[in-house]
């Protein structure tokens, strides 16, 4: 997935109220927005490494938004507006082996009064509208249904997920068991956002509740998929590659 607005390469100075980081561009100090609400621990430090994307939109107060650091080798992905999308993009020119059955996609999908979903996938032979209902999801039994995460934490040669309690995140899991159990299948795919990684797992040292989920999940039948990514300053394309 390559960046579609014109980026720059600067120094991070610091990160500050959750959505706002000072960042070095030419000499000169730029507030960017920051999309993650994470802790990002691993993933900032003073005098690092950043890229920034950049856009004219008169509606934007801050025109520059933070995209990647590197806090050591490695690029790290942590604009978390991007893993949809580029989940969506693998499913179109790459898709993993239990998608293939699939060839509609929807993003943000609601499945209650209260929830949604980040993508759904199903067959036009089931459902040949261009996004489900929630009635269409209690009715029809043919849908995959897919929650995005956006992972950067690195602990020892471990990616993990998440870096700070998520109470939403450990619903998300449970509304996943829950359509699992309902009739459809379901997935929570990770999206790996750094390249010095060998393997991944929950961070239970830092969320308990979450690792014990995933882990009922899994035995239950919900796909657990983390996926490793191409970096660069170029783009941030997720890979069809297990890590």
């Amino acid at each position: 997935m390559k960046f579609d607005k014109p980026v720059f390469k600067g120094k991070l100075l610091k990160r500050y109220k959750r959505f706002f980081a000072d960042v070095e561009l030419d000499g000169e100090t730029v507030v960017a927005h920051c999309p993650n609400t994470g802790s990002m621990k691993t993933c900032i430090g003073e005098g690092i490494d950043c890229l920034v994307s950049y856009t004219d939109d008169p509606k934007r107060k801050l025109k520059y938004t933070l995209e990647l650091t590197k806090p050591g080798k490695s690029w790290v992905g942590v604009n978390t507006g991007r893993p949809n999308k580029m989940v969506e993009e693998l499913f179109y020119k790459d898709p993993l082996e239990h998608w293939k059955k699939f060839d509609r996609c929807a993003t943000e999908v609601k499945i209650n009064d209260k929830s949604r979903i980040d993508l759904v996938l199903w067959n036009s032979e089931n459902f040949d509208k261009k996004k489900p209902k929630p009635a269409d999801i209690e009715e029809l039994k043919c849908f995959h249904f897919i929650e995005v995460k956006n992972v950067t934490l690195k602990v020892g040669e471990e990616a993990q997920f998440p870096d700070a309690v998520t109470t939403r995140g450990q619903k998300h899991l449970e509304e996943l068991m829950e359509l699992l159990a309902g009739g459809h299948s379901s997935e929570i795919l990770f999206t790996v956002q750094r390249n010095d990684v060998k393997g991944f797992s929950a961070a239970k040292e830092i969320d308990p509740e979450y690792a014990r989920l995933l882990d009922e999940a899994q035995k239950k039948g919900v796909f657990v998929t983390p996926l490793a990514c191409k970096l660069s300053e170029e783009e941030t394309t997720l890979l069809n590659k297990n890590i």
